[in-house]
């Protein structure tokens, strides 16, 4: 599918729609799963620009991401390209039985679609706040991805302007039940603490921790967590053998990835 020179030539009764029509049954073919969900806006703005001669660069990434955003998967979002690739090699066959082959597609739009796939599926992931079930907070997966957000904003150095703050607590003096309870009143302390739209998660089976802004509060919210903690961890009989909570700053290293590794690190601490 060249970036220029593909012509079409005009049909009776309207050429997009008859591309349109060629291509669905082509895709079809090629294993499309759901035919009611292949119609999008996208689809027309594709062909139409096809019919033009214009380059389909831009309308066919954004087919792609509309294809993500809608729950396509890449091997099926590709062979559907491929199917639009076949019908307008082919145009002889009015019918749309066509052979969809992704290894024909030229490797400039093959990558433009699935880098554009991409952008959309991940960042479908990324929003996904993958929950502790025991103790109610984001796992470190979630921070992590915020981490990434925070390393990528441009004329920001996130350890400059952030910092963790991670609570370990001792546990090896109770089980069962009581331990559960343990990091549940912790997980409260937190998000009473840190309800200002900061990052918590749990790191560990005995560790969270926050992605705090270095603004000048960090002291006193501290000291307010250390005040929560000892509230709750105090009125429990059951967790009169648990140490006190430990509260600790760590400064974030220079990148994301180093940030990755000083999380896996704590959640053993």
């Amino acid at each position: 599918m060249p970036a220029r020179g593909v012509r079409l030539e005009p049909e009776p009764g309207g050429s997009l729609r008859a591309l349109r029509s060629r291509w669905r049954a082509a895709s079809l073919a090629a294993g499309w799963r759901f035919p009611s969900d292949w119609a999008l806006p996208e689809v027309d703005t594709v062909c139409a620009t096809l019919l033009r001669d214009a380059p389909p660069e831009i309308p066919i990434a954004a087919l792609a991401r509309a294809r993500a955003a809608a729950g396509a998967g890449l091997p099926e979002t590709l062979a559907d390209l491929a199917a639009l690739h076949a019908v307008i090699t082919t145009p002889g066959t009015s019918d749309g039985l066509v052979s969809a082959d992704v290894d024909a597609l030229p490797s400039r739009l093959l990558r433009v679609a699935a880098l554009a796939w991409a952008d959309v599926a991940m960042d479908k992931l990324a929003s996904v706040e993958v929950i502790d079930p025991l103790t109610g907070l984001p796992t470190a997966a979630y921070l992590r991805t915020r981490l990434r957000e925070l390393y990528g904003r441009p004329g920001h150095e996130a350890s400059e302007d952030h910092t963790l703050l991670v609570v370990s607590v001792d546990l090896s003096g109770i089980g069962g039940w009581p331990r559960l309870t343990a990091m549940i009143l912790i997980a409260e302390a937190l998000r009473v603490v840190f309800d200002g739209g900061e990052s918590v998660a749990s790191l560990g089976p005995s560790t969270v921790a926050a992605a705090v802004p270095r603004d000048g509060r960090i002291a006193n919210k501290a000291v307010l967590l250390r005040r929560e903690l000892h509230e709750r961890l105090s009125v429990d009989d059951q967790l009169e053998h648990v140490g006190p909570p430990k509260i600790k700053l760590v400064r974030l290293p220079a990148t994301h990835e180093s940030a990755c590794n000083l999380l896996q690190g704590l959640a053993h601490t």
